[in-house]
């Protein structure tokens, strides 16, 4: 590969919504004019005005379908290539847009959600951007844009398997998300919209305690520990600072912070984002946290992985773990000053056995 390939931008790619919207908006022109545009444009919400090829359509008596492909650009989203389609009809007069759940579609079923249980899982903006593209065709050929439009994803119920949905509630299949109808590669805004979501619905049933984790490990450990609903858990990830931001503004009165030896000391040296990208364990700041012992300091600074500078620690009978699960909390509780939330900080190793807590 060459340098230019290697150093080529990301590509960008389109939100489920954006192409729900799509073929809402090629679907119900083609209830009116019996043509499918193809390609068909639409608005998004920052003004930009992208066109979207069709799959796939069939005009059948009342109803007209198209399909679009999502293309997710280069960020790896669990629908990148899967085919999303909207069967619209005509509804009543004053009725206006309503939107059903098809095949692949998930339903709300618990409070703390954009919109109440029992709603097709379809989020605000992707709504309000298939209202103003049926408005727009609606004022261009002079008719009513009272429609019923059903989103349906193919596959969508096997590709939920794969997301946080069950967890948040949502059932039979996947949510139509997207803000700004864009994809950013490697953004992660699913991710952090599963953080928000996860936190407004325990909120929401009332549970007054909920637990971070960086992985599955810490995240079966910490459920064990505090005996806590599936509903508390939220799966975090690297995102400390994303979770804690958004407790900041929607505060619960106790929130744990569950994760590994390594992850827990990026937090406990003053990062947010765990990720590897955005830095390494700094050896030398562990290996400051025993100034008793000028050998052991030494060990500790010129080791391979924060996993050795804990064995290192341990042999010598120090507890390096609750050092660094102390710090830890301390950056974490600076995020959230003020709030009064009771903030701890739990470390497992790698089997899930705990070695700090704070």
């Amino acid at each position: 590969m060459s340098d230019a390939e290697t150093n080529a931008p990301l590509r960008r790619g389109w939100t489920t919504g954006a192409c729900a919207t799509a073929a809402a908006r090629a679907a119900f022109e083609a209830l009116i004019t019996g043509d499918f545009p193809d390609p068909v444009s639409i608005l998004l919400p920052g003004g930009e005005r992208p066109s979207f090829a069709l799959a796939a359509h069939e005009l059948a008596g009342d109803f007209a379908r198209a399909s679009v492909v999502k293309d997710a650009g280069d960020d790896p989203d669990v629908t990148h290539g899967a085919l999303v389609s909207a069967r619209v009809r005509r509804a009543a007069p004053g009725s206006g847009v309503t939107f059903l759940a098809g095949e692949g579609v998930g339903t709300f079923t618990r409070p703390g959600m954009p919109l109440p249980p029992g709603e097709p899982a379809i989020n605000p903006v992707p709504r309000a951007m298939m209202r103003t593209a049926i408005a727009e065709v609606a004022q261009a050929y002079g008719v009513a844009g009272d429609v019923s439009i059903e989103i349906m994803i193919a596959n969508g119920e096997a590709l939920a398997r794969r997301t946080l949905n069950g967890r948040l509630g949502i059932v039979g299949g996947l949510s139509v998300l997207g803000t700004t109808g864009i994809v950013i590669p490697y953004s992660c805004s699913a991710w952090i919209h599963s953080i928000h979501r996860g936190i407004d619905v325990a909120r929401a049933m009332g549970f007054g305690h909920v637990a971070g984790a960086t992985g599955s490990v810490s995240e079966k450990a910490v459920q064990a520990l505090y005996r806590l609903d599936e509903v508390c858990l939220i799966d975090m990830g690297d995102f400390v600072g994303g979770m804690l931001k958004y407790l900041r503004q929607h505060p619960i009165p106790k929130v744990t912070i569950a994760g590994g030896f390594a992850k827990m000391t990026k937090l406990a040296q003053g990062m947010l984002d765990l990720h590897s990208a955005r830095g390494a364990v700094d050896l030398t700041w562990l290996a400051e946290q025993v100034p008793q012992d000028a050998a052991l300091a030494a060990q500790i600074g010129s080791a391979n992985t924060a996993v050795e500078a804990l064995e290192l620690a341990q042999a010598k009978g120090i507890d390096l773990a609750a050092l660094v699960a102390h710090h830890a909390r301390q950056t974490a509780q600076r995020a959230v000053e003020g709030t009064g939330i009771g903030l701890d900080v739990v470390i497992f190793d790698r089997d899930g056995n705990l070695l700090a807590r704070t």
